[in-house]
Order: C-alpha cells, then structure tokens, then sequence
C-alpha cells in the first residue's frame, strides 16, 4: 500500500508541476519581450518538460505496478481518454517548446526579439493546452469512482 501510495503522490506532484509551469508560461506571454524573458521562457518550458516525463512515468507505474491491476487500467476508455488529452497536450506543446530557443537563436544572432502577434499566436497554444490539461484531474476522479470500468 505504501508503494501504491508514492507512486500516487508523485503523479499528482507532477501534474501540480505541470499546471504551475504552463501557468507560467501563459504569464510570461503577456510580458513584454527582453532577452532575460526569453532565458526564463525557456526554463520555465525546461520545468514543463520536466514535469510531463515525471506525470508519464510515474502515470504508468501506477498502471503496472499499483495497487490495482493493470486491466482496471487498460480496459477503461475513461483511462484512454486521458491519454489522448495528455497526448492532443503534447502535441500542442511542441509549437512553443519549437519557438522558444529560435526566438533566443535568432535574438543572439540578430539582435530581434518576437513580435506581438509571435508572442500572442504562441499564447494561444499555451492556453490550448491549459484548457485541455484541466480536464485529467476529472477523468483521474471518474476513474476512481469505478465510472468506465
């Protein structure tokens, strides 16, 4: 029980992570640009990363290795609907995650930060992902409840 109970810990701990790190990073867009913005952007989607490979591990873990069996897992769509949100999230992040470093690139080489409407369109797909990662805590509570199973 008490490993069930880490593995479940560490997965709601990157989740928080994740949630803080993109909150972060939607703030930060409404900044206004400087080459100690970019820096911090950048780390703050080092952190989201980061987060987001700790949520998957521990995620799966939990399905192999917890207290229930990995069929409570596998055969649950309410399971698989949090993968897909968790995958359509990545994808998302792969925009910004891409436009942060050439944005420090192309600041270090020509002296340019982003314009608004750069910082504005990439703003929009961090807020995508933040509509999108609000819904894994409801389906992780529809799951403990037994709903899909």
């Amino acid at each position: 029980m008490t490993h069930d109970l880490a593995l479940a810990i560490v997965h709601h701990w990157a989740l928080l992570l994740l949630i803080a790190a993109l909150a972060a990073e939607f703030v930060l867009l409404r900044q206004t640009p400087s080459a100690d913005w970019l820096r911090t952007l950048g780390r703050v989607d080092q952190a989201y990363g980061g987060a987001a490979m700790l949520l998957l591990a521990a995620g799966f873990a939990r399905v192999f290795w917890s207290a229930k069996s990995s069929d409570f897992y596998l055969d649950n769509p309410v399971f698989w609907a949090k993968i897909a949100v968790f995958v359509l999230v990545g994808l998302l992040s792969i925009v910004p995650t891409v436009r942060y470093p050439r944005w420090l690139r192309q600041f270090k080489t020509e002296g340019h930060l982003p314009t608004e409407a750069q910082v504005e369109g990439t703003r929009r797909w961090v807020g995508g992902q933040l509509l999108l990662i609000v819904s894994l805590p409801v389906l992780a509570a529809m799951m403990a409840r037994g709903i899909g199973h």
